[in-house]
């Protein structure tokens, strides 16, 4: 049994069926990506994770417990945190108070600003968020502000903002999205080592096939909301399905 499990997943937006009987079982510890065309359902299904939609039937179970019905904040509660396709910070604030946020939010359920714009913490969060700054390679830049920074480190950031909160799963959508390669391969290396330290679940939603062959272990392929094979990257290379319906018949 896997620590995310989806059956019967169906949800439709009038006559459109964006997914159509989803079944899924993410082995813990894993790096499983989901790949496929645009409009295949991928984003949708995400949504369905993480509380942005409800499906229309079926069940979303995290180790064990049912998603549908809990709000966004809920979910992330309960270990399950999402990187968004475009980095979601706080272009204002300084990377260190980006990344004390979130751990705030875990301990106490919300966090403070004081009267000078700045963000309260005790010393144990402080030292918790450069530490994870640190590890994610930022520690130079800890009172910079975060709207100055590059895409890639921009990233680096958002995934620092993700792993102070300790989740047990991490989606990731696009996470190399709009970035040079010389970012792409330092953001690989990065999800690599943090898989390996952390040992946390990922689900990514990739189009560029270095990312996916590089980092999962299982790969998804999704088609007209259905997923159409699951398997390991040499299978999924191979597959005639995957070169018919994601990449039009090319190599992979």
């Amino acid at each position: 049994m896997g620590i995310l499990q989806v059956q019967n997943v169906n949800k439709s937006f009038g006559g459109l069926k964006a997914l159509n009987n989803v079944n899924l079982d993410i082995e813990e510890g894993s790096v499983h990506a989901i790949i496929g065309p645009n409009g295949a359902g991928k984003s949708t299904l995400l949504n369905c994770f993480v509380g942005r939609l409800r499906p229309d039937t079926g069940t979303v179970k995290f180790n064990g417990r049912s998603l549908l019905g809990l709000s966004p904040h809920e979910i992330n509660q309960v270990g399950v945190a999402r990187v968004f396709q475009t980095p979601e910070i706080f272009s204002d604030l300084t990377l260190l108070e980006n990344v004390m946020i979130p751990a705030l939010a875990v301990r106490d359920g919300a966090f403070r600003i004081n009267g000078w714009g700045r963000v309260d913490a005790q010393a144990d969060i402080r030292e918790r968020a450069e530490a994870m700054l640190a590890d994610v390679g930022l520690a130079d830049k800890l009172t910079d502000h975060s709207g100055n920074l590059s895409r890639g480190d921009k990233r680096r950031l958002e995934l620092a903002m993700c792993l102070v909160q300790s989740p047990k799963l991490v989606l990731l959508d696009e996470p190399t999205a709009g970035m040079s390669r010389a970012d792409t391969n330092n953001t690989i290396d990065l999800l690599a080592r943090m898989s390996e330290q952390h040992g946390v679940t990922k689900i990514i939603i990739e189009h560029d096939m270095h990312v996916v062959f590089s980092l999962a272990k299982r790969i998804t392929v999704f088609a007209q909301g259905h997923p159409i094979v699951e398997g390991t990257p040499e299978q999924i290379k191979g597959d005639p399905k995957v070169k018919e319906a994601y990449l039009g018949g090319a190599q992979v």
